[in-house]
């Protein structure tokens, strides 16, 4: 419940229902169990929870606490995770450049591809030419990531 509304601010302004407030209680109780909370904060954060009127509310209480049966070493390995799947994405630019690149590739060797099934004569392989923007782009792509990757150490 609390990752689907995280995703989707506009969710948190609605109300919860009892079954919402339960879920909270359960992810405390287990954060209890793993020691992660003193029995005085479970108490506040369970009275908490069931006074909670929307989603918003409920997120807040359990916003510092790790998924039920998670320790901080596979927190840790799963935000180490995230950070080098998010340094590996490219930019939003470059991934509509790759794709059209890659789209008038296609389209080229198709065409290539139709010419010299139709005449007799040996076709010029036109469509090579396109490998020079390519590596062009791909040149560019590896400076980004460099400069993103060396950017991220800092």
């Amino acid at each position: 419940m609390a990752k689907d509304v995280a995703r989707r601010p506009e969710v948190e302004s609605l109300r919860a229902a009892d079954g919402d407030r339960h879920a909270i209680a359960e992810q405390l109780k287990a954060a209890l169990d793993e020691g992660r909370l003193s029995l005085a904060e479970y108490d506040e954060r369970v009275r908490d929870a069931y006074a909670a009127r929307t989603y918003a509310d409920l997120l807040v209480i359990v916003a510092d606490l790790p998924k039920p049966g998670l320790s901080a070493a596979e927190v840790k390995a799963r935000q180490a995770a995230e950070a080098r799947r998010a340094a590996r994405r490219l930019p939003l630019a470059l991934m509509v450049l790759w794709t059209i690149w890659g789209a008038l590739g296609a389209v080229n060797l198709m065409v290539w591809a139709l010419v010299a099934a139709t005449v007799e004569d040996d076709v010029y392989l036109w469509p090579v030419w396109l490998l020079v923007p390519g590596v062009a782009l791909a040149v560019t792509t590896v400076g980004v990531q460099t400069i993103r990757r060396q950017g991220r150490r800092r």
